[in-house]
């Protein structure tokens, strides 16, 4: 952990992560996992900096690691959401914000749309999780940062407002959250 926090303190560095929990590529050795994501909490408490979060068939034991390392004080964001509303509650309740990417633009993502108009405008990003899931209509490419315009347009889209303001708040709650990042 002393030496994560060592490196957190370079200037270009913004966040902790990506870390987590990931059940669905590596089923063994979980507490591994575990472990690791409980440091990385640690880390970015003690270096002021927010996580990025990835889970995957692990929702309930990523956000009890979450809970109990009390991941809220360092903050940060569920990358690539992929997963329910209620999973979605619990982490803003612990004060994360929801980040979106490809998936939402998939037709047959139908909770993942409902989702994503329920998120506060406030907590919510986007992203490409680039090279992968690219949005429709570029699906089954190799996903890349000028497709995330998409994903902007599905979620104004889907929640009727002016792709003009989820592109306004995204970056703004990037900045915000992302605080050492330079605009």
């Amino acid at each position: 952990m002393a030496e994560l926090v060592r490196l957190a303190s370079h200037p270009r560095i913004v966040a902790i992560g990506e870390t987590g929990l990931d059940y669905y590529w590596f089923k063994d050795a979980p507490e591994w996992q575990r472990e690791r994501f409980r440091s990385h909490i640690r880390a970015a408490r003690e270096a002021g900096l927010p996580l990025i979060v990835h889970t995957r068939d692990a929702a309930e034991d990523t956000l009890r690691l979450m809970r109990e390392e009390d991941a809220g004080r360092a903050g940060g964001v569920m990358h690539c959401f992929t997963e329910s509303r209620e999973v979605a509650e619990q982490a803003l309740d612990l004060g994360f914000h929801i980040s979106f990417s490809g998936i939402v633009t998939f037709k047959n993502a139908l909770a993942l749309k409902e989702v994503a108009k329920a998120v506060p405008l406030d907590r919510l990003l986007i992203e490409t999780d680039a090279p992968y899931l690219a949005p429709t209509p570029h699906r089954g490419r190799t996903n890349e940062p000028a497709y995330v315009v998409h994903v902007a347009e599905e979620i104004a889209r889907l929640r009727q407002v002016p792709l003009e303001a989820i592109a306004a708040a995204t970056s703004e709650n990037f900045f915000r959250l992302f605080a050492k990042a330079v605009p």
